[in-house]
């Protein structure tokens, strides 16, 4: 994950002087890895501080600062389902981020965790939306509720709740619109989407953006949109064993506080993992994993 952002701060580490020109090489890569100018500057104040305070001399001693001042702003989801209660799962996106594959690999991971889940067909604005979600679903053996195009997003939502509370299901699992003809409409959607659900007093109720880990400030902005219609509980994050660029995440991180839940790191049903901050950190500040 990161490689090139990682390769630019490994590189930088080798053979390392600490002096000025460090700090200021340090600050660029930084900023290009989509860091933020105001992170990046409390970042790299600190290590002007600490350098001279501690005589802080190797690589390993950077970077375990780097991970200290950076830490706060990145967060594991670690809520669990409730046993015997249906939580409903809202996955939100723009088109193209992978969501309903998101989808049917978080279908697959919970199944082998125990429990029963469903899908709700709610992008309604696409046929091939629909049928994408089907086709996963017939592949994993996941029961689905869908209508025809153009139908009412809610209206599948309120019956996959009602059909999940008969059937006695655990998960549903919701896909929604990326795009339509213009955001106050997708965010209006979202909003009666969310209304619904509450509506039917689901108590366990999580909304969670699909981000490409690759698309950098995008990534900012289309959290920063999505919660300002549905206050989101968590990130889902795709192509996170590419030339990611991880510093977005920390400023989403900064913003708006959310914690990252899963990881999607391959393109099969099995290539979803729980987020792990460590790890994450660990390749931020360059060091080989």
């Amino acid at each position: 994950m990161f490689e090139n952002f990682k390769q630019k701060l490994k590189s930088l580490f080798t053979g390392i002087k600490i002096d000025e020109h460090f700090f200021e090489e340090l600050e660029d890569t930084l900023i290009e890895g989509d860091l933020g100018a105001r992170i990046t500057d409390e970042l790299i104040q600190a290590l002007r501080v600490a350098a001279k305070e501690e005589k802080v001399t190797t690589v390993e001693q950077l970077q375990d600062l780097m991970i200290s001042i950076l830490s706060p702003y990145v967060k594991e989801y670690d809520k669990p389902l409730e046993k015997g209660k249906l939580t409903v799962f809202l996955i939100l996106g723009v088109n193209g981020v992978g969501k309903t594959t998101s989808i049917a690999k978080l279908s697959k991971y919970y199944t082998k965790e125990g429990e029963k889940v469903l899908l709700a067909a709610a992008d309604t604005f696409r046929a091939a939306a629909v049928d994408q979600l089907n086709l996963h679903a017939e592949r994993l053996g996941i029961r689905i509720v869908k209508q025809k195009t153009g139908s009412d997003p809610g209206a599948v939502i309120f019956d996959a709740i009602t059909s999940a509370q008969a059937q006695g299901e655990d998960l549903i699992l919701v896909d929604t619109a990326g795009r339509m003809h213009n955001k106050e409409n997708l965010m209006r959607e979202l909003q009666k989407i969310d209304k619904v659900i509450k509506g039917r007093g689901i108590a366990d109720y999580e909304k969670f953006l699909v981000i490409d880990s690759t698309t950098g400030q995008n990534g900012l902005s289309q959290a920063l949109l999505f919660n300002s219609a549905v206050k989101l509980d968590g990130l889902i994050l795709t192509k996170y064993d590419s030339a990611a660029k991880g510093g977005a995440l920390v400023q989403i991180g900064q913003q708006l506080s959310l914690p990252i839940a899963f990881v999607g790191t391959g393109e099969g049903y099995d290539d979803i993992h729980p987020f792990d901050k460590k790890e994450f950190l660990e390749a931020l500040v360059g060091r080989s994993k």
